[in-house]
């Protein structure tokens, strides 16, 4: 009986060239089922584009987008001016990349690297981004016209850095940012909004969230009051929907500083940054809407005639407007 022949270079040729394609079209049915699941790519991410038609943007991740979130709140808060804003997430940039790092040179930790040996405050509170922020601040208005100088200057006489010019280069991405998150841009700023591992959901999240970055005298049932300018905060109301829940948030009325319609458009802009950690699928004000899970994540025109969710048109207290965001649960 004759001994089987082996098999010949081209029908092993022909093997090889089955199983690659058969392997790229596995690799490319997984990609599109990926796609059709979270409605864009892979990686959640977030955008911010200039308000002046100017092309410029600065992307990043959802990571980044609330602990941003939280340093702008702060200094609002705070009734500080976008400079400083602009500032301390400059820093924050520099020093961190905008993560909560649990490391860094010698003892500094957190978003702006402090220092518990330098007098900062002790680890727990360093690791925390609305203690961190509100720190910085501290020591960024005792620097005498600190709005004035060089933001480099400034933000070198806060941290002592031993790369004192280090800041200038982040002063483009952090002032898009301030500007969106201060509400002085509208519908500037995108995500994709996909929730990560660890995403909370619900209104009460939302709510634990908003008295985390804006102080516990925002949004209270008690009627307590914002900031230092003696105006009533009402409490969010929660009403149930198809997908999920929604959370209209009544905006404060606007100030000096900011007007109503900043303040409407920082607390929109501030639940996009959170919609991956806190599942927030739709934010809704003055008359545009924002819905995780798109390509693009554009805010577009929400169709709603309702003016709940529009800017108030007349004096600052008369209908200060509406913020809806809807969660997954």
């Amino acid at each position: 009986m004759p001994e089987p022949s082996p098999t010949s270079p081209r029908r092993r040729s022909r093997l090889l060239r089955l199983g690659a394609a058969v392997v790229v079209l596995c690799a490319v049915a997984g990609y599109l089922v990926v796609q059709y699941l979270t409605g864009g790519a892979g990686a959640p991410g977030c955008k911010v584009v200039s308000g002046k038609d100017d092309g410029a943007t600065y992307t990043f991740t959802p990571e980044q987008a609330v602990n941003a979130a939280t340093i702008a709140a702060v200094g609002t808060n705070r009734d500080l001016p976008e400079r400083a804003v602009t500032i301390a997430l400059a820093t924050a940039l520099q020093e961190s990349g905008l993560r909560n790092l649990d490391h860094g040179d010698r003892d500094s930790l957190g978003l702006f690297q402090q220092r518990p040996s330098q007098g900062w405050g002790t680890e727990r509170q360093i690791m925390d981004p609305t203690y961190a922020a509100g720190i910085f601040y501290e020591h960024l208005v005792k620097v005498h016209d600190y709005t004035e100088l060089p933001l480099t200057v400034a933000a070198q006489r806060v941290q002592r850095s031993g790369y004192p010019e280090a800041y200038a280069k982040h002063e483009p991405d952090a002032a898009l940012l301030a500007a969106a998150l201060t509400g002085q841009s509208a519908a500037t700023l995108t995500c994709t909004g996909r929730p990560g591992a660890d995403a909370t959901a619900g209104p009460d999240a939302v709510r634990a969230a908003l008295v985390r970055d804006f102080g516990r005298g925002a949004f209270q049932e008690t009627g307590a009051e914002v900031g230092a300018k003696g105006r009533p905060a009402p409490s969010p109301s929660v009403s149930a929907e198809a997908d999920g829940h929604a959370v209209s948030v009544p905006v404060p009325a606007g100030d000096g500083r900011r007007g109503v319609r900043e303040r409407g458009w920082q607390l929109a802009h501030w639940a996009v940054a959170n919609a991956s950690a806190l599942h927030i699928r739709r934010v809704t004000y003055a008359g545009r809407e924002w819905s995780a899970g798109n390509t693009d994540s554009a805010w577009r025109e929400s169709g709603r005639d309702t003016d709940t969710d529009t800017a108030a048109s007349g004096p600052a207290g008369t209908d200060t407007g509406t913020v809806r965001i809807v969660t997954a649960q």
